[in-house]
């Protein structure tokens, strides 16, 4: 087995919650208001229902005729969260692998991480089709073998193919989106709903509150 210092670090970065200072899958649903978006998102929250199941079914309550309304909302009212490219940076100056693995969707999450010059390779989200009636979320990035928790934008089935005897992998995350990917890490930086079940699991982490602090903690990991 490869020694730990001598492994390549890879980050897994969340996007809604994490990257930006809000969710935009709920920021869009609070602002359109369809009926019955509410008890979807208590459902994905309490697990009643999958990740995969609940985002399908909230886009669902949305004609496509709204594409062009839903997707300047969601990138005029995003903001991105405090030190994201000096992280980005740090990554690039200390041969850390960073990685977007996001449960959000692909009309907001390029076009929002564009200024950052992220290769498209590294990022992972879900896809939209607006030629319905209603707007449908597609999956590129299902569940392995491994996993099946029917999550849609599979962010185990990502972690997975960075072997932990090959690389030392740290998550970024702040929701239930997150908490089976951590189970699996070396390393959590967690805000926000990760956090709860990070405690009510036993599970070590780091709180963050914006990416000066992640960038702190792993300056002091590295010694």
């Amino acid at each position: 087995m490869t020694d730990s210092a001598q492994k390549q670090s890879v980050i897994f970065c969340d996007f809604d919650g994490t990257i930006t200072n809000n969710d935009n899958i709920i920021e869009i649903m609070k602002h359109f208001k369809p009926d019955g978006y509410e008890e979807l998102v208590n459902q994905i929250i309490t697990k009643d229902i999958s990740i995969k199941e609940g985002v399908g079914k909230l886009f669902s309550l949305l004609p496509s005729s709204m594409e062009q309304e839903v997707i300047d909302y969601a990138l005029n009212h995003a903001t991105i969260r405090a030190g994201f490219q000096g992280l980005l940076d740090y990554c690039q100056a200390n041969d850390i692998h960073f990685l977007v693995t996001s449960g959000g969707i692909d009309f907001f999450v390029y076009p929002l991480l564009k200024p950052f010059d992220i290769p498209a390779e590294h990022i992972y989200c879900n896809g939209s089709d607006f030629t319905g009636e209603r707007i449908r979320i597609t999956w590129p990035h299902p569940c392995d073998d491994a996993c099946h928790t029917n999550c849609g934008m599979c962010k185990t089935t990502i972690i997975r193919s960075y072997p932990k005897d090959r690389y030392k992998r740290i998550l970024i995350g702040d929701s239930v989106t997150d908490f089976e990917g951590a189970k699996l890490v070396d390393t959590i930086f967690a805000r926000s709903h990760l956090i709860e079940m990070c405690e009510m699991s036993g599970m070590p982490y780091h709180p963050f509150t914006d990416f000066f602090d992640v960038i702190e903690v792993l300056k002091n990991q590295r010694g």
